[in-house]
């Protein structure tokens, strides 16, 4: 086996923000003690989006892969606790559901969980799938949990995320990355030098700088300026299934407790969010332009808002979907170069690492093999897919139609991919299964339950099992994972002991 004779010798990193200082570390981690050169070119009057302020527990991996100590990165992020997010009027106006992380208890004696639960369902109990979810738990009675206590009890297993503030996110990768030796270049890119293979050489400067490289990677936004404008590698728009093209953000102060979880509160064209950080809230509005006004988007906004208002509304316009290909030629886009999928279940930074980890894998050469860049592009696009159809599950399962949205929502057309699982699940009363997927089963559990689309039957195999000793067995996991609750800390004393920000 030979080591390739054509390596890439220099990755350049057009646009800043979250993606790409993440990218700008990702690599310069690797290549720290190596020759390959990383140098993030950055304009210096471009703002970030910073709509993207919950994240899901991928992240903290992704931070730990880096060496980064977590508990700095909280205080440094201005950072609070996610343990899920809770759905309101999504169903129907006044019901609520809670989507957890972490997993609903353990099989038992072989049989899937769920399994067991729906069987004591069908015999006349009435708990709550999350009242076996330890994360769920813990966000009703608005406490967070000590690690480090949480061997050999129910939240032993319990899984969080964080929310956080984007700017500061992307200035501390800048600084990460920086320090292990990736250069930043400030400037405005005027043009985009191709060879005569099509391949990218080189980006020029407003200020005339020709920075070239073997391999670039398109962090520029919305606009793909290599990927798009460059390369023409096409979008695909999916609005027709995620209507919603529109998003205003604003900043609140904090009033009351810090809650560790997020809000998604379904209005009359779309859904409000609401992300408690330490310094400050995150809210929002993702509503289809076809049925609101952005004046109109405002209003509902400011009209739902806790704590004064310390920021002017923004009004961010997008389009979703995804580009035809991530990798093109000797390009990669990410984030929203990339593509975009309303942040309903926080996956954009989740994109990001997850391409980035895909690229490391599947690493090339200069030679750019078509059966690498095929595969990764089959997987970028396998991985958007799965998470579009997860996102049209919260709206094509309402039952509202008191407003035109909701109305067009119960009776959209969904992909046959979605359709096919629908499908399955209430043949079955299970999930067909996957392979490296992001949302596992207890995530369409949760949604599925809590939008109130229950299969045909139990798995009668569950039948096996002695009823009341399986009614016995989810009662004393219940009460277990209650007890354990009961001990734990609130939200805000958890972050006042081990990880209180200093102040902005």
């Amino acid at each position: 086996m030979n080591v390739t004779s054509q390596p890439i010798n220099k990755f350049v990193i057009v646009g800043g923000g979250t993606a790409g200082w993440l990218a700008a570390a990702t690599l310069g981690n690797i290549f720290k003690n190596h020759s390959v050169q990383v140098e993030l070119v950055e304009s210096d009057d471009v703002g970030i989006i910073g709509v993207g302020e919950a994240t899901i527990p991928p992240l903290l991996d992704t931070l730990a892969g880096l060496g980064i100590d977590q508990v700095d990165f909280i205080k440094r992020t201005q950072a609070s606790f996610k343990l899920g997010i809770e759905f309101e009027d999504w169903h129907t106006k006044g019901q609520s559901y809670f989507h957890p992380f972490g997993t609903l208890g353990a099989s038992i004696d072989g049989h899937e969980f769920f399994q067991c639960w729906l069987k004591t369902q069908a015999q006349g109990d009435n708990t709550s799938l999350m009242a076996h979810s330890p994360e769920t738990q813990l966000a009703k009675a608005n406490k967070f949990f000590l690690p480090f206590e949480a061997a050999n009890t129910p939240l032993a297993h319990t899984k969080y995320a964080l929310h956080l503030d984007a700017t500061l996110v992307g200035q501390y990768l800048k600084e990460f990355a920086t320090k292990i030796g990736v250069k930043q270049t400030i400037g405005h890119v005027e043009d985009v030098e191709l060879g005569g293979n099509g391949n990218i050489q080189a980006v020029s400067l407003t200020s005339g700088q020709r920075i070239n490289g073997d391999f670039f990677i398109d962090c520029t936004g919305f606009k793909g300026l290599l990927i798009e404008q460059a390369l023409s590698a096409g979008y695909d728009d999916w609005s027709h299934y995620l209507p919603c093209n529109r998003a205003v953000a604003v900043q609140t102060e904090n009033v009351g407790e810090t809650t560790p979880f997020t809000n998604a509160k379904a209005q009359d064209g779309g859904w409000t969010w609401r992300i408690p950080l330490q310094h400050r809230t995150g809210n929002g509005y993702v509503f289809c332009s076809k049925y609101v006004s952005d004046e109109e988007a405002i209003a509902t906004l400011l009209s739902h808002v806790k704590g004064k208002v310390i920021t002017q509304p923004r009004v961010i316009p997008f389009t979703t979907g995804m580009r035809r290909k991530a990798w093109h030629k000797n390009c990669l886009a990410l984030g929203l170069a990339q593509g975009f999928l309303e942040p309903l279940e926080s996956t954009a930074i989740h994109l990001v690492s997850k391409t980035l980890a895909l690229f490391v894998r599947m690493f090339p050469d200069r030679q750019l093999s078509p059966v690498l860049r095929d595969e990764f592009n089959r997987r970028v696009r396998t991985d958007y897919e799965e998470i579009r159809d997860f996102l049209v599950l919260h709206y094509c399962t309402t039952e509202r139609e008191d407003t035109p949205f909701w109305r067009w929502c119960k009776q959209m057309d969904i992909p046959s991919s979605l359709q096919h699982k629908l499908d399955f699940y209430r043949a079955s009363g299970s999930l067909i299964p996957g392979v490296e997927e992001l949302f596992q089963p207890t995530s369409w559990y949760a949604v599925l339950t809590g939008m109130d689309v229950m299969p045909a039957h139990y798995n009668s195999t569950t039948d096996a099992l002695e009823s009341n000793k399986l009614q016995a067995s989810l009662n004393s996991g219940q009460q277990a994972i209650t007890q354990s609750v009961n001990k734990q800390p609130s939200h805000d004393e958890f972050i006042e002991t081990y990880c209180r920000a200093p102040a902005p």
